[in-house]
């Protein structure tokens, strides 16, 4: 005869018990983990977030802005636990100011900025800014968001952000410079490689990594998330090889 497991001669107390401890166990093995991140890397890390997901049983929520807006929301108690910024002084200043953990903060992707315009055949570069045959040139806000710092000192470098500067439409983020472009409410605009990397129509022009300071990204755990086991996981999953992937897919290069 079939011995039946021991669990069913426990008494109906115990029983209970033992079943309310499987599903506590259940909720601590799947948190959430509350994610600010850099609107550039919006379409990346939506796409990690569901890796990371389907790897761990952890669930990613994230809230996307330019990096400055975000880093204000962090100091007024924002309940974010990872911070993904579009810079590497934010993260560096959230340590210094008390916000992030130390020793776990890292570059997680470079970004490269691109001339874009979704009209084909365009020749775009340092002679197309110097014509200025165009009506609005979209950029993110240089004072918040690192892609739109790096269009400015792009135009500088080539002497003519004086002479645009009357075109120039600010994005709040860079997902919003990209939406100026992308709905035609500006011919041209300077956004994120990401933005336009799975995107084989229109004209773009890569803009040369010595015009402008390095974008490196970094990453850092905000001491909410310092006891909360799903924040670690995630930002242990973003170094791993399978966000790697998402991640050069999507144009980023590495500090290595």
């Amino acid at each position: 005869m079939r011995r039946r497991p021991s669990w069913l001669k426990l008494p109906m107390a115990s029983l209970a018990s033992v079943m309310i401890l499987a599903v506590l166990s259940a909720g601590v093995r799947a948190a959430e983990v509350k994610v600010a991140a850099a609107a550039n890397f919006t379409d990346a890390v939506k796409e990690i977030g569901a890796l990371f997901e389907k790897a761990s049983g952890h669930k990613a929520v994230f809230s996307f802005g330019p990096t400055g807006g975000l880093y204000n929301q962090i100091t007024q108690a924002a309940p974010f636990e990872v911070f993904l910024s579009a810079d590497d002084t934010t993260p560096a200043k959230a340590l210094k100011e008390g916000f992030g953990v130390e020793g776990t903060s890292y570059t997680y992707a470079t970004g490269k900025l691109v001339l874009f315009s979704k009209t084909e055949g365009l020749k775009l570069g340092e002679q197309a800014l110097k014509d200025g045959k165009f009506q609005k040139l979209a950029i993110a806000n240089p004072k918040t968001a690192p892609y739109g710092t790096a269009a400015v000192e792009t135009m500088q470098k080539f002497g003519v952000y004086d002479a645009l500067k009357s075109k120039i439409v600010e994005g709040n983020n860079i997902a919003q410079a990209f939406q100026f472009v992308d709905t035609g409410n500006a011919e041209v605009g300077f956004v994120a490689f990401s933005q336009v990397a799975l995107k084989p129509s229109g004209s773009r022009w890569v803009v040369p990594a010595n015009l402008h300071k390095t974008i490196a990204q970094d990453a850092v755990l905000l001491k909410t998330g310092a006891n909360n086991e799903a924040a670690k996981a995630f930002l242990a999953f973003l170094k791993g090889p399978e966000a790697r992937k998402v991640i050069e897919k999507y144009g980023y290069g590495f500090v290595d």
